[in-house]
């Protein structure tokens, strides 16, 4: 392994204050561990992956065997439709303070090339001289029904990252003087929610009421966003890593890794919550508990959804959490992990 020195910052040290001793460098901000709002630690250990019951297809194309899983943070329920509304609303602000040409005046010397939004300036939709300026955003005449409102397919959201592993492989990068340009990769996505999911995913089923107010309604704030693609679930995660280090930046604060999307065997130890080998997250092996319950919110019987106290989904904290104090981790809704699904993968 080869030492790596990270350069930055612009202050020079003074080297005389070293005595000529072998130091570190000075004046380094104190790490305290933080643990961010809604989250978690799930603590490192070791996973026996594959099927924890009985294979009843016989498909035998997971093999068991264990994993080692190092320790991360992870969110103690489902992402709700308030919380991903603030991502959205975050994307409708920024791309109406583009078009309003509101940008932080950049001080002499300074590049002006990515200028900086100002989130000081106010945005007014029924202002005469920002109206026309926002005329884009919203839904062409002929496609609203009671008043005009912001178009969601303008709502896009571009996001870069680095792809490490080509950086890394020597097959893919020889040069290793090459810049980091050369290996970001880019990506806009549209960030609404596709609200028609409970139609074209239920068409037997009057769902267009939970169409109409599934995510708008304040009284599905604390329920789990549905209809959300995998691009958009990274996305958000990229956009959450930049909302908190901002903020972090302006504090003089030291900022913290990306947040992402689980892999697949990390979400599977978190969602077992130690219990390695169990088939629910509560234990198992039964689905009620001992007054008759239902433990998560699933479909318990043919003809009959509500018996689990959910028709539809529920509460993002409902019913009891897992021992490491995460909530749903069976039933409510489906997750994304980062993983992508291969049957010769669990032959390495």
């Amino acid at each position: 392994m080869t030492s790596v020195w990270f350069l930055s910052g612009c202050v020079s040290s003074d080297w005389d204050d070293y005595r000529g001793q072998l130091l570190g460098m000075q004046d380094r901000p104190v790490w305290e561990p933080i643990n961010p709002y809604g989250m978690v630690y799930i603590p490192s250990g070791s996973l026996h992956i594959g099927p924890s019951d009985q294979d009843v297809n016989n498909s035998l194309w997971q093999r068991q065997k264990s994993i080692s899983i190092q320790g991360f943070y992870m969110d103690d329920a489902e992402i709700t439709n308030n919380e991903y509304r603030q991502f959205v609303f975050w994307v409708r602000d920024s791309i109406a303070h583009t078009l309003l040409a509101h940008y932080v005046e950049a001080e002499e010397g300074q590049s002006t090339e990515l200028p900086i939004l100002d989130w000081s300036e106010e945005i007014d939709w029924e202002d005469d001289e920002q109206k026309p300026k926002l005329e884009e955003m919203l839904l062409p005449p002929g496609e609203y029904t009671y008043f005009r409102s912001v178009d969601p397919n303008r709502l896009v959201y571009t996001y870069n990252w680095i792809k490490w592993k080509d950086a890394a492989s020597k097959a893919l990068n020889k040069d290793r003087e090459k810049y980091i340009s050369e290996f970001m990769d880019e990506k806009t996505v549209k960030v609404y929610p596709d609200t028609l999911v409970w139609v074209a995913d239920f068409a037997y089923s009057y769902n267009e009421p939970m169409t109409r107010q599934y995510f708008s309604h304040p009284a599905f704030d604390e329920y789990p966003v549905v209809g959300v693609t995998w691009h958009q679930a990274n996305a958000f995660s990229h956009w959450r890593t930049n909302f908190w280090n901002w903020w972090r930046i302006k504090h003089d604060e030291v900022i913290v890794d990306d947040f992402r999307l689980p892999t697949e065997h990390e979400w599977e130890y978190a969602a077992r919550g130690g219990r390695d080998l169990a088939p629910f997250p509560w234990g198992g092996p039964y689905v009620r508990n001992t007054k008759g319950c239902f433990l998560a919110n699933f479909k318990p019987g043919r003809g009959n959804y509500p018996e689990d106290g959910g028709y539809y989904t529920v509460n993002v904290y409902s019913y009891a959490p897992n021992d490491f104090g995460v909530y749903n981790m069976a039933g409510n809704v489906s997750e994304w992990t980062s993983t992508a699904f291969m049957e010769n993968a669990y032959a390495f």
